[in-house]
């Protein structure tokens, strides 16, 4: 070999350990950089018969484990969905309370049943009288904050689902720009593992809004679909339309028209069905929120507000009521229709016969709620039926709770029953599929950089830089002696 051909050897010697110490001070710097894909570089031995034999740097390689990101992302996916439903479901257990809670719906009960036990044994005290008003009071308040709060629940869930289509159009706009920019690197020969990383990075966010699948493309371009097959980007990305609503009420829904849907690209979509295209991540569990998970526990919460009324506005309850006439719980102020029971907790109030500040008196809690009527000082019949009213077995008749007689707290139990057990399901599934994010992330991180591994190719890197330096410096120590000779 000549001693030119020696030179080039060693220069491109020199040349790739300059580059693998890059690469690996890079893979260092990043070892803890979510989303960083570990770089490798590519070298092959080169053969010129006119240049010499030297090391040709193929480019750098990013190494990820892209069935450990498919699985994590799946996981981060169902995370979401199950976190989501979970703090729904929570906020509306916690609204409701626990019996025995001060201030819960079934508390508001038996203090009301307390206080008329405590007036049937005086029914000449106008302040044990006052107490049962009071405490009627303090149910209707307890419906309206519970379903104040289911409602609330549902603005923020559409509040949300705003939220997250806008940021799913822009990062499908982000995924495709990159696509694009890193298909114009590939046509330049440039390096693209930093746009990788980014884009690695925002399909992560998508993945946790829609779990999505990863198609790869020509140049390193990648397809997304959701897992039940949607196009989410395929060349040109899919775009995403929800109208944000500024208020709702128990009778708003999507199928009355009075709410917003899901449209990808112009059609509607099926948001609620474990078929829909959107199913599994935090979009679904939002709209499941919205027009399933809400809707249910404020049908449940007027089924048991009408159980309530009915078993005051029952005739023979108050002798004094004419056929047709509000009890003492009314539908503002009115008699309940059997037709208008959709958000009646929400309506729900006292009879203004036994509200002193509208005209009324407490002593109709002792007298009957009919006008004129009038009763012995010490006769608590009156109050009787009213306790009778309140602790007898009835059927509801409506709800998930129809067909079996229950209490008034019986019911309110089953209601809250039926909430706390599906948020102990969406936090068990929580706490399942954190776990196997955890795992799947360990798993991802295995593949990725290894500093100690990194730290000794660097050792190696400058061994192979200083034997390339010497030999340089040996070829010019020749040319030297040969010049002199």
């Amino acid at each position: 070999m000549s001693l030119s051909g020696s030179m080039t050897n060693a220069l491109t010697g020199l040349t790739a350990s300059a580059r693998s110490a890059e690469v690996v001070s890079a893979n260092v710097a990043n070892a803890m950089t979510e989303g960083y894909g570990k770089r490798e570089l590519i070298l092959t031995s080169r053969a010129d018969d006119r240049s010499g034999n030297g090391v040709y740097i193929g480019g750098v390689k990013r190494i990820v484990n892209e069935v450990a990101i498919n699985d994590r992302r799946v996981a981060e996916a169902g995370l979401a969905y199950s976190s989501t439903t979970g703090t729904a479901l929570s906020r509306i257990e916690d609204a409701i309370g626990l019996p025995g809670e001060t201030g819960s719906l079934a508390g508001r009960i038996a203090a009301f049943e307390s206080a008329l036990i405590s007036a049937s044994s005086q029914p000449q005290s106008e302040p044990r009288l006052a107490a049962v008003v009071q405490s009627s009071e303090n149910i209707v308040t307890t419906f309206a904050d519970i379903s104040d709060t289911i409602q609330e629940v549902r603005r923020d869930a559409d509040n949300t689902i705003a939220s997250e289509v806008d940021a799913l159009n822009t990062a499908l706009q982000k995924v495709k720009t990159l696509n694009e920019s890193i298909f114009r690197l590939g046509d330049a020969e440039r390096e693209a593992s930093g746009l990788l990383d980014q884009r690695q990075q925002v399909i992560d966010e998508i993945s946790e809004i829609i779990p999505v699948r990863q198609v790869p493309r020509d140049r390193s371009m990648v397809a997304l679909f959701s897992e039940n097959g949607a196009i989410l980007l395929d060349g040109r990305a899919a775009e995403f339309e929800f109208t944000q609503s500024g208020f709702i009420t128990p009778a708003q829904t999507v199928q009355n028209g009075s709410l917003s849907g899901l449209l990808i690209d112009g059609q509607t979509v099926d948001t609620l069905s474990d078929s829909s295209l959107i199913a599994g991540g935090r979009l679904a569990a939002l709209f499941e929120t919205r027009d399933e998970i809400a809707p249910a526990a404020q049908a449940d919460l007027d089924a048991v507000a009408r159980d309530l009324v009915e078993r005051f506005q029952t005739s023979g309850v108050d002798p004094t009521l004419s056929p047709g006439d509000p009890g003492l719980f009314t539908d503002l102020g009115s008699a309940f229709d059997p037709a208008d029971e959709v958000g009646l907790s929400a309506r729900l109030s006292v009879n203004a016969a036994v509200d002193e500040e509208s005209g009324g008196t407490v002593l109709a809690i002792r007298t009957g709620l009919g006008a004129g009527a009038t009763a012995e000082v010490g006769d608590a019949t009156q109050i009787n039926a009213f306790i009778a009213a309140v602790t007898d077995d009835r059927v509801p008749a409506s709800g998930p709770f129809a067909g079996v007689s229950r209490k008034p707290t019986e019911l309110i139990s089953d209601f809250l029953s039926g909430i706390s057990t599906d948020r102990q399901i969406a936090e068990d599934e929580q706490s399942y599929n954190q776990s196997r994010v955890d795992l799947l992330t360990q798993s991802e991180l295995a593949g990725g950089v290894d500093t100690d591994e990194e730290l000794q190719k660097l050792l190696l890197i400058e061994k192979a830089y200083a034997a390339n330096a010497r030999v340089i410096s040996t070829i010019d120590e020749l040319l030297d002696t040969m010049l002199r000779i």
